[in-house]
């Protein structure tokens, strides 16, 4: 069994010109495949096993990320089946020089576990051993549209 926290990844992107559009912001491409990338970190680190992408449920974008802003992704698990994983991320715009964050996309992605022979596998029972794991899997159950 995992918990919860054990699923935690944090990562940060800077957001360089070759990532942006017309307009000087990230390409939600890039905000999505940065996110898809820190999603099956998660994934995997709670499974023990290979993760590939099954299902994303949902992508908010809420607001831009500029050229020379670091897009700061949250990811962790907060459900699981038998071989399937899923996974709330968060990306935020973040200024380093003052450290201001504010939410721009969120996101539910479905993960499945799969052998060495690229077949589902089965994933461990998700646990969750504190008040923090607690209100982190409420907030995404409460924002999955399933």
């Amino acid at each position: 069994m995992t918990d919860l926290l054990e699923t935690l990844i944090e990562n940060r992107e800077m957001v360089q010109p070759n990532h942006a559009n017309m307009l000087e912001t990230a390409h939600g491409g890039n905000v999505m495949k940065w996110m898809d990338e820190v999603g099956a970190m998660s994934a995997m680190r709670f499974s023990g096993e290979t993760c590939v992408t099954a299902r994303v449920d949902q992508m908010n974008f809420e607001r831009p990320i500029s050229v020379g802003d670091t897009a700061y992704i949250t990811a962790y698990v907060y459900d699981a089946g038998t071989s399937s994983v899923k996974v709330r991320l968060l990306a935020e715009r973040e200024d380093l020089r003052t450290r201001e964050r504010e939410r721009t996309t969120e996101s539910y992605f479905v993960y499945v576990a799969i052998d060495e022979e690229g077949r589902p596998t089965s994933v461990p029972e998700l646990t969750v051993d504190s008040d923090e794991g607690e209100r982190l899997r409420r907030a995404a159950l409460e924002g999955e549209t399933d």
